[in-house]
């Protein structure tokens, strides 16, 4: 491990369900690290000691499918509510009665609905690369079959049982590559080149990923990482998020429309099709997250945002943890 993960503290707690992994630094007020797709807590390597450093207690953990933590064979245990309520039995687990709760892509979807669901416990919210948007609209895969037209989105893909899994499985590591690289602000395709969010019928997702050259943010050791926890677990449970949006708009109907109140934080990437797609959500934070602290855009950078812009998102996330209430 390089030498700023020497120090961290591994340990696996029980909830109700299952274990979940989780890795912490430093002592003080609690704040929770949550990952997205495909990642681990590693994707928090540069923010747990700058973290500690600041006077907090940082723990990132391994989302239930991911790595160490528990990897059920249902399907619909991968639901919105069944993570939310990981969270929370993880802050109880850590003997404490509230926390902070950050995330990143999927991590952030799921922070904040964590914001939302057990307000008495997650008391603010950080989201990074994916942008709130309240629960509504049609069901999301009727959505995500209508875009792309004679092509097919990502999305869509991923939520076909086993599909995905046949075309990474095969060579986990070349395909990370591929995949980091495709959202990665220097190595991304270029406007022209045909958009890796979406597959040619017929083609694969890899179809689409440039070849021959890693991000500056991605060393060798990094992407074997990254590749020996996929190696070990197998792609299905982190791609069964993908495959419980409909329930999840199913379980989450109360909460139609419903801003996110607590004190919170968005920093994404420019040029990440997340904060370009998503425009006008980032644009009703006034309604949406009226506890809004601050909002970040940082030019040049792609989606992996705390792995490409390391101190610049640790300097935001330390400012703003310390300006929160106590």
């Amino acid at each position: 491990m390089p030498p700023h993960t020497t120090d961290v503290t591994h340990r696996l707690v029980s909830t109700s369900t299952g274990r979940i992994h989780l890795v912490e630094q430093g002592t003080g007020p609690l704040v929770l690290l949550v990952h997205g797709f495909p990642e681990s807590w590693y994707s928090w390597r540069h923010q747990l000691p700058a973290l500690a450093a600041a006077g907090h207690r940082a723990v990132a953990v391994d989302v239930r499918g991911y790595g160490r933590s528990s990897r059920p064979a249902d399907p619909a245990a991968y639901r919105m509510t069944e993570l939310v309520a990981d969270n929370a039995e993880v802050v109880r687990a850590l003997g404490e009665e509230s926390a902070v709760i950050v995330g990143h892509d999927w991590g952030a979807t799921i922070a904040a609905n964590s914001a939302l669901l057990r307000p008495e416990v997650f008391h603010a919210v950080g989201l990074l690369s994916v942008p709130y948007t309240p629960r509504g609209g049609p069901r999301p895969s009727e959505v995500f079959a209508r875009m792309g037209g004679d092509e097919e989105f990502y999305v869509s893909y991923f939520q076909q049982p086993g599909r995905a899994e046949a075309e990474i499985e095969t060579d986990v590591r070349g395909w990370l590559a591929g995949f980091y690289a495709a959202l990665s602000g220097d190595t991304m395709p270029g406007p022209k080149a045909p958009d890796p969010h979406f597959v040619s019928r017929g083609q694969t997702m890899r179809d689409r990923f440039p070849e021959g050259r890693l991000p500056a943010w991605l060393g060798e050791h990094d992407l074997d990482v990254y590749a020996g926890e996929f190696e070990h677990t197998g792609l299905t449970g982190a791609l069964n998020r993908y495959r419980n949006m409909d329930r999840d708009w199913e379980d989450l109907a109360a909460l139609d429309g419903v801003p996110v109140t607590q004190p919170s934080l968005f920093i994404g990437g420019r040029l990440d099709a997340s904060t370009t797609w998503l425009a006008n959500a980032i644009d009703a934070y006034p309604v949406t997250l009226p506890g809004l602290v601050s909002s970040h855009l940082l030019d040049d950078c792609g989606h992996w945002i705390q792995q490409e812009r390391p101190a610049e998102v640790n300097r935001i996330l330390t400012d703003w943890l310390a300006a929160l209430p106590s």
